[in-house]
């Protein structure tokens, strides 16, 4: 039956249509209107600039060269040119060390068969550290500085200095120079290498591959800590120190040694020193903590050398010797194939005095192991100082015996 909302003209209720009929026809016109919209909207549209989103850059101004338009008007073909002021915290520390970095030239003079006097060498970095009166100081490599007959400072500006070499030491690989301190603007600024993380960033500032490249900066990370590599000081083929040095993958080329590692506060926390040149390795520098270094830096600026303990002895590490000479000449027991030989004692030493001879072989020294020269030296520069007694353990004839060493003022 049919729904009857109305009355005809003889009072009798008709019939309406049937509802389903009334939505076709409403969603008929709402289907028409809809597409007249979207058609005259498209126009509008293609003049809008539409973007899901805009980033702001920190600390960044956008400039634009782009005249205004007159009000209520836009220019929808105009093309803006934007000029980014970047100005973040690896700039403000590159600002604020990148001058106190200079350039160290190394010139060695050497005379040929004819008699002429020739000029060559080569060329590091290094760091302004310390300005006292008329004088500054910079600190740098020992390998930088070795052999020269004179050595000159390049500043940042181009200006050059002739430098005086107050002190080298091969066992840090670390040198200290003097300048005149009128042209001398920036000093930099130590910080604490003690406190350094891995994955921190840090910069490195120096003249790789020379002076055409003055001023370079590389960013990185601090790869690892307190790393260990063995240096060859003698060039015998065997490593006679270990330097402690930290690791970082920030480029270090020649002629960055000397140069600085700084954090991102813009102190430096490491003096380049070297990196690890295979064809299978990348991205390995090393360079040593200014912890470590400053003490030395010191003593090379006040007495040009570096206040060693001294024992007075001639050694050979124990792995370098044969097992026939290890059971027939040391007479070391079988299960002991480690330690230091003595191969000579000075008369009148520390090492003479308290009754070591040759063929005796330390094997500890204030309760700490030594296996090694290595592991001798390291005890001995780092952690005694002249003046100081040393308890020594040693095998001679087999038999294991013990002394007391007052360590003397001389290297080993």
């Amino acid at each position: 039956m049919g729904y009857y909302d109305e009355q005809d003209y003889q009072g009798r209720y008709k019939p309406q249509k049937s509802r389903k009929s009334g939505f076709f026809w409403a969603s008929l016109a709402g289907a028409v209107i809809g597409a007249l919209l979207v058609i005259f909207s498209i126009p509008l549209l293609s003049n809008l600039d539409v973007l899901p989103y805009k980033i702001e850059p920190k600390n960044q101004t956008a400039v634009t060269d782009e005249e205004p338009s007159e009000e209520g008007q836009e220019d929808s073909t105009a093309k803006k040119n934007l000029s980014i002021d970047v100005y973040s915290q690896i700039t403000e520390a590159v600002d604020k060390a990148g001058d106190a970095v200079v350039g160290i030239s190394n010139i060695q003079e050497s005379t040929n068969f004819w008699g002429q006097t020739q000029e060559s060498g080569g060329t590091g970095s290094g760091v302004v550290y310390k300005k006292d009166g008329d004088k500054a100081y910079i600190v740098t490599n020992h390998h930088v500085v070795a052999e020269a007959s004179s050595l000159e400072v390049s500043l940042s500006d181009g200006t050059k200095l002739p430098a005086k070499l107050l002190g080298s030491d091969i066992w840090t690989d670390l040198a200290v120079l003097e300048v005149p301190a009128d042209q001398i603007k920036v000093i930099a600024e130590f910080g604490n290498s003690d406190k350094l993380k891995p994955g921190e960033p840090v910069i490195a500032i120096g003249n790789p591959l020379g002076l055409t490249f003055s001023g370079s900066v590389t960013q990185g990370i601090i790869s690892g800590l307190e790393r260990a590599i063995p240096v060859d000081v003698n060039q015998d083929g065997t490593p006679d120190w270990q330097a402690e040095v930290l690791q970082t993958d920030a480029a270090i080329n020649p002629g960055n040694s000397g140069g600085a590692l700084v954090n991102i506060e813009g102190q430096v926390i490491g003096i380049n020193s070297m990196k690890i040149a295979q064809n299978a390795v990348e991205g390995i520098g090393l360079s040593i903590p200014i912890n470590y270094a400053a003490p030395i830096i010191e003593d090379l600026e006040k007495t040009g050398e570096v206040k060693r303990p001294f024992m007075g002895v001639e050694l050979a590490s124990v792995n370098e010797i044969s097992s026939y000479h290890q059971g027939n000449t040391l007479k070391l027991p079988k299960e002991i194939n480690y330690g230091v030989a003595i191969r000579g004692v000075e008369p009148n030493s520390p090492a003479d005095k308290a009754g070591l001879k040759e063929y005796d072989v330390i094997v500890d020294m204030d309760g700490e192991e030594i296996r090694d020269v290595v592991d001798l030296r390291k005890h001995l520069y780092n952690k005694k100082k002249v003046g100081d007694e040393m308890q020594v353990k040693y095998y001679r004839n087999g038999q294991l015996e013990e002394t007391t060493m007052t360590l003397g003022g001389e290297t080993l």
